[in-house]
Parts: C-alpha cells; sequence; structure tokens
C-alpha cells in the first residue's frame, strides 16, 4: 500500500484544500503517514505566498520532505505554485506541480479536527494594493448552493457539530450565481441540517457585514456571535493607499452597528504594520481604532512587500526600519491583549456552552475549547469531552484562555 504525507500552510481555504486531495489519496488506496518518524512514498505540500515568510516556509518543507526520502514523489500545489512555477520547478527533487485552482468534488470528513471548514467561495476581485493572493487565486467564485448542502450534511453525518463557512471573499458568496443569492441565504439552508449546532463565519470584509447579515446573526440560534472583520489600519491615508474600501468612521458604525443588535459578539480582526508610508501617527490611529473596537483577538502581520502588487513599487519600508516595526508590533500587541482581557471581563461568573475540542497540551487533566463568541476555555475533567457541547462557568483569565468550572 503506497503512503503518503499532506502538509499545509496557510488559511482555512488551504487546510479545506488539503482536506480534498487527501480524500481524493485515500480513495485510491494510499495510506496516509503523519510526523517525521517515517518517510513516506509521497509528499503533497499545499503552499501558501501571503508573505515573503510563507514563501520561505513553503520552500522550506519543500526541501525538507525531499530529504526525508529523496527517492518519493513530491507534489507541490497552492498559491506559491501559481505565481512561482518556475521557480519550483527547478527545485530537484520536485516530481509533480498542480497549479489548477477549481472547487473539488467536496469533503466528507476533516482530518484530526472537531470543527469542518467548509468553503464556499474562493478568489478576490477586491486587489488590495499590497495582497498578492487575488493574483494567485484569481476572480471570485462561488459554489452552488445545492453542493454545499450535500457536503455541510457528509459533514453531519461523519458527526461534525460546528462548520466554518471560509472564503477568500467570504461576503461575495453567490453574486456570480446565477440566479444570485448572498451569504445569508447560504446560512438559511445550512441551519436546516440537525446535526449541525453550530455555524461560524471565517473573517469577512467589513463592506459586506450587511444589515440583513447583523440580523440573521441576532436571531439565529446556530450561527456564533463572533465576527473577524479586518482593520489593517485605522487611518484613512493608509487604508486608500491600501486600496481597502471602506473608512475609519464606516468601520467604527459597523461595529457600533453590531454590538448595538448583538450586544455580546465577539470581534476579531487583523492589522498591518508598516505599509509603505505609515507614520507615526497613522499608527496611533491604528491603536486608537483598536481600543475602540475592544477585540477578542487581533491578528498582527509586519508589512511585506510582494511582487506583482501595485503597493511592490512602494519604496519596501520608506524611513522606517525593521525595529520599528517590531516596537509597532509590540505596542499593538500589548493593547490587543488589555482589550482582549476586558472583553472576557464579561463572561466571567456566567455559565456558557462550550465545544470542546480536545485535550490541553499546556495544562494536564484539562480540555480546551470554545464558545460560540470565540472565548478560548480551558476545563478540567476526567470525562471525554471531545466534540461535545458542555455548559461551563467560566471563572478566572489565565494567559490566552479563560478557566470554567
Amino acid at each position: 500500500m503506497p503512503t503518503v504525507k499532506f502538509h499545509t500552510l496557510g488559511c482555512k481555504v488551504n487546510q479545506y484544500d488539503t482536506q480534498s486531495i487527501r480524500e481524493r489519496f485515500l480513495e485510491q488506496g494510499f495510506r496516509e503517514i503523519r510526523g517525521r518518524a517515517k518517510p513516506a512514498d509521497f509528499y503533497l505540500i499545499n503552499t501558501c505566498t501571503v508573505t515573503a515568510v510563507a514563501d520561505q516556509k513553503s520552500r522550506g518543507i519543500i526541501r525538507r520532505s525531499i530529504k526525508e526520502n529523496p527517492k518519493a514523489k513530491i507534489i507541490v500545489t497552492g498559491c506559491l505554485v501559481k505565481q512561482d512555477n518556475a521557480k519550483l520547478a527547478k527545485l530537484k527533487g520536485v516530481s509533480l506541480i498542480i497549479s489548477k485552482s477549481f472547487f473539488s468534488e467536496g469533503i466528507s470528513d476533516f482530518c484530526s479536527h472537531t470543527r469542518a471548514f467548509l468553503k464556499i467561495q474562493d478568489g478576490c476581485d477586491n486587489f488590495c494594493s499590497y495582497c498578492k493572493v487575488p493574483l494567485a487565486r484569481g476572480r471570485s467564485r462561488s459554489k452552488h448552493l445545492n453542493d454545499l448542502i450535500k457536503e455541510a450534511n457528509r459533514l453531519s453525518d461523519k458527526g461534525f457539530k460546528e462548520i466554518v463557512l471560509t472564503g477568500i471573499c467570504l461576503g461575495a458568496y453567490g453574486r456570480d450565481l446565477s440566479p444570485k443569492i448572498d451569504l445569508v441565504k447560504a446560512i438559511d439552508a445550512l441551519e436546516k441540517i440537525d446535526g449541525i449546532l453550530r455555524i461560524r463565519l471565517s473573517s469577512i470584509e467589513a463592506g459586506d457585514v450587511t444589515e440583513a447579515l447583523i440580523n440573521k446573526i441576532a436571531k439565529s440560534h446556530k450561527l456564533c456571535r463572533h465576527l473577524h472583520i479586518p482593520i489593517q489600519s485605522g487611518n484613512d491615508q493608509i487604508l486608500k493607499k491600501m486600496r481597502r474600501r471602506y473608512t475609519r468612521k464606516f468601520y467604527l458604525k459597523l461595529i457600533k452597528k453590531i454590538r448595538n443588535k448583538i450586544p455580546e459578539a465577539a470581534i476579531t480582526t487583523d492589522c498591518l504594520i508598516g505599509f509603505p508610508g505609515e507614520l507615526q501617527k497613522h499608527f496611533r490611529d491604528t491603536l486608537d481604532l483598536v481600543k475602540r473596537i475592544l477585540p477578542l483577538k487581533v491578528h498582527i502581520f509586519p508589512y511585506s512587500a510582494r511582487e506583482g502588487t501595485t503597493a511592490y513599487l512602494e519604496p519596501a519600508f520608506g524611513s522606517l526600519s525593521a525595529k520599528d516595526i517590531k516596537e509597532r508590533i509590540i505596542s499593538l500587541k500589548n493593547v490587543a491583549r488589555s482589550c482582549s482581557q476586558d472583553y472576557q471581563k464579561r463572561f466571567l461568573g456566567r455559565a456558557l456552552p462550550v465545544l470542546f475540542e480536545g485535550n490541553s497540551k499546556e495544562k494536564k487533566d484539562y480540555w480546551e475549547g470554545y464558545t460560540d463568541n470565540y472565548i478560548k476555555v480551558l476545563f478540567k475533567s476526567r470525562r471525554i469531552l471531545k466534540n461535545k457541547l458542555v455548559c461551563v462557568k467560566l471563572e478566572s483569565i489565565i494567559g490566552d484562555y479563560v478557566i470554567a468550572a
């Protein structure tokens, strides 16, 4: 029986794509091997190109796989392939490069996960000035609703209680279909599946958070009270240079609207630090905006110049040094940590349902899981709680976790 190893870099969409490829391999009689203890006959590396670091990591895993078994067939796919096909082809030991991007026939499992990611959309039409993803993924396209429903039913039959709707530009779902539909209508259909207890949205652009979506979250018993809405910058001048399609004022009004309708909603976000031309005053606007929206979590990225984007033609950091960027990242992390704790404190002393995902790697005899509003919870129990929805009382905050009893 031939063996195969999978390596996935990058976003939830890539993780979904790998799962789809995994299922095709297993259907053909392959046996999957995990870890470094034993080499495999085939290696599938699903690459990422969102940053220069992602490029380096992707190439590093390719080289490591070749070294692990020089006689193996090395298959490379993903976003880096679509941009650097010729360079990758020169790597001695790479057997096959797959650059085609398409919707698969779907998945029926999600290996080593309690939550299943369900890709409903791919590609992006926004072309932010710093972002290489539309060049790699192409224009926005959506999966047909009937296919989504079939796929979600298969995942439900497999025992998954939570599905995470993912896409490169999730809010664009359905605009390219005929007849056109939208994300809310897709959620309406998926909510009818009995075994699915939670539906979570992955990242969505501020301009795609509609009144209808906010109302849907407010009324739904299945849709999680959690929105990941990237900020990138809190300064209008920088946002314009980034080609982001909103202003600081618009973003603040949106968060206020969400919290008026869904007072306990968790907001998580992304911030990009060191964009060309970002001055200290621009960065202060970002700090201020983060403080105002009180996010549960902030993903922070240093700007990475990507060839092919319009921002690539700008000076890499202008007068901003790597040391300056590092200091700004530390400052933002401190603010983000304070905001997260302030948000979490609101729920101490309360009992909330938690979907437990597995044993904690940090604390013995503890289980780890999430509330619907994405608070990460640790709970001590000798019972097997994996994939169980249990109501627990939140008691104290330790680092990124809330301890429950």
